[in-house]
């Protein structure tokens, strides 16, 4: 097919194009194969590019043989108003947009296209590879290793072609308990907390008529569990749904793929908690009533309140991090391992360990660690972003899939939610997630393509496509996704789940009805103080080792005495050492804080 053959009409004079927080444009359209594009008339170089693939529905009202009124709604939620001059145009352009909007081949999206401008300092296809991220889980001497069982992707589809299972389980077991797993992701490593708890992930097991086990499952699970310790099962599904579906492969006479859950007989050591999570086109209602409130802007407080509430957003961002929370529990105030799973572990299962993770691990909040997270437990680990955002909540009901879902926008939102309440302990700031949330849907980036490792590399996404990390790590790009709050925090840290601890995320929800100009600009007084705080302080330090240079050469020819004492003396709180530098009044302050951290400071006296 070429795109020639799609578009009617590539260029259309006299349109006006309105969108949020924006003055009206009035120029010229021009549609190719993957943007549409409006520029203003005359001496004005004001222009507007949009993806194709961000087009999530055009809606169109044709007024006679004037011309019409398309609305293009789009994945990133905003709503743009094009009116076109003309019948015939106005049709042209209303089929020409249905139909780009309807490529689904993936060697004709855009990033096959698309060609960088910019150098890139480091290639971001190879900055997180299996090996380099799994060195921080497997150790010489480990009870862990690196497998390559599906390096043809024939074992698992959706699992990458390098994965961490227990040393002591054989190639030949995994693909034993493969088939016992639904689409067969069996049970894999995803982090290591502090001593020996372990967290993992997989499919439910798959439940014949006959009951059948699989004894290489059970010793997998059993081999993580140190002696005498216990784990857990969570299970993001209802106890109803996965007993109803139990039932219903029990009552066949074939093997049903779905439905299972570990009996306890067979996992004596392994508790099973639900903790039910809403998944797929559930999640994709969810957002499409939140949506329909954010866009009624001529309701009043009462209905706007109603209609949040029965979108059911909140409540799944609750019941998420409640789950995420429970998990980083048992592993870090238990020590207890733990397994998750929904049905085939590429939706809730994902998030709640992604966020579990979070949690624990400091180092998923850098700007780096978050990049490995993403790519460990999203894009390697198989989440079918293709599938999931080729639809999303404009998209008439009767034309989504069962498959659609904004799973990954909701893992956003936790994440948001996190970083909201502990904003000082995460290296990248708030607008680092809404970039992540537009390429994930529309991006002229390879890195979010397909929906599994095994399809990027058929397509040769590595070898064709430039990688969104290469892009977003370069220092004149970077620093604008930078926390200027930014303080280490090496902590666990427990987000609040109580519903008045949440909020709605306005960057995102809210941004193309509330201007979020004064909040951007906000930051921006932030970064410049902090900026300038920091060159400041560079600045002392240079000057102070000019004055330590002074003071030596003073030494050194006479000018002032050697120190002649030290004085010391003690505080409640802690001890505190004043020590005098030489004969000026410049004092270093050592003391140790009620909590028994060693601190210094300098007095000028």
């Amino acid at each position: 097919m070429e795109f020639a053959e799609l578009i009617r009409i590539s260029r259309c004079d006299r349109v006006m194009l309105h969108r949020p927080h924006h003055s009206v444009l009035d120029g010229t359209l021009c549609i190719t194969g993957h943007h549409l594009i409006a520029s203003a008339r005359g001496e004005e170089s004001e222009e507007l590019w949009l993806l194709h693939s961000n087009i999530d529905a055009v809606e169109r009202r044709q007024q006679g043989m004037t011309g019409g009124t398309l609305w293009l709604k789009c994945k990133d939620l905003r709503i743009l108003q094009l009116d076109v001059i003309g019948a015939d145009q106005f049709a042209k352009v209303a089929d020409t947009l249905e139909d780009l909007t309807r490529v689904e081949e993936p060697l004709l999206q855009y990033p096959f296209f698309y060609r960088a401008m910019y150098t890139a300092l480091e290639d971001g296809w190879t900055t997180f590879l299996p090996e380099s991220e799994f060195s921080r889980l497997v150790q010489p001497g480990d009870d862990w290793r690196i497998s390559y069982v599906n390096k043809d992707y024939k074992v698992c589809p959706t699992y990458p072609s390098a994965v961490v299972v227990p040393k002591n389980i054989e190639d030949s077991d995994l693909i034993a308990i493969a088939n016992f797993r639904q689409a067969g992701r069996f049970p894999v490593l995803s982090y290591r907390h502090e001593g020996s708890a372990v967290l993992l992930r997989s499919g439910q097991p798959l439940i014949t008529a006959n009951g059948k086990r699989c004894k290489e499952d059970e010793r997998l699970l059993n081999s993580v569990l140190a002696r005498e310790k216990r784990g857990y099962i969570i299970d993001t599904r209802t106890q109803n749904l996965a007993q109803s579906a139990k039932n219903l492969a029990q009552s066949a006479k074939v093997q049903l793929r779905g439905g299972g859950y570990e009996p306890e007989l067979h996992y004596p050591n392994w508790r099973r908690v639900h903790k039910p999570i809403d998944r797929h086109h559930v999640l994709l209602e969810s957002l499409t009533k939140l949506m329909d409130g954010v866009n009624d802007t001529n309701s009043g407080t009462d209905k706007w309140l109603s209609r949040l509430e029965s979108s059911n957003w909140m409540n799944n961002i609750k019941e998420t991090l409640n789950c995420a929370c429970l998990v980083a529990q048992c592993l870090d105030q238990e020590g207890a391992s733990v397994l998750v799973h929904d049905t085939d572990g590429l939706d809730s299962t994902l998030q709640v360990t992604s966020l579990a993770q979070i949690i624990l691990n400091p180092d998923c909040r850098t700007v780096r660690g978050f990049e490995a997270l993403l790519e460990r437990e999203w894009i390697q680990a198989g989440h079918p972003f293709a599938t999931r955002h080729a639809r999303s909540c404009y998209t008439p009901s009767a034309q989504r899939s069962k498959s659609n879902s904004p799973t990954f926008l909701l893992f956003l939102d936790c994440v948001y939610q996190i970083h909201s309440q502990f904003s000082c302990s995460f290296e990248f700031a708030e607008n680092f997630l809404v970039m992540l949330f537009e390429h994930s849907y529309s991006s002229q980036f390879g890195t979010f393509l397909a929906n599994n490792e095994g399809e990027r590399r058929a397509m040769q996404a590595q070898e064709r496509t430039a990688s969104l990390w290469s892009f977003v790590n370069r220092p004149e790009v970077l620093p604008k996704y930078l926390n200027p709050m930014y303080e280490p925090n090496q902590r666990v840290i427990w987000p609040s789940v109580a519903p008045m601890s949440l909020q709605l995320w306005a960057s995102v929800f809210l941004r193309w009805v509330v201007d979020q100009g004064p909040q951007e600009a906000a930051w921006s007084v932030v970064r410049e103080l902090r900026e300038r705080d920091s060159s400041l302080r560079s600045r002392v330090a240079r000057l102070r080792r000019q004055l330590q240079d002074l003071e030596r050469e003073a030494l050194e020819v006479g000018i002032i005495s050697p120190p002649t004492g030290v004085e010391i003396c003690f505080l409640k709180e802690g001890e505190c050492g004043i020590f005098s530098s030489r004969s000026l009044t410049l004092y270093q302050v050592y003391y140790t804080t009620s909590i028994g951290v060693h601190r210094s400071c300098e007095v000028l006296v």
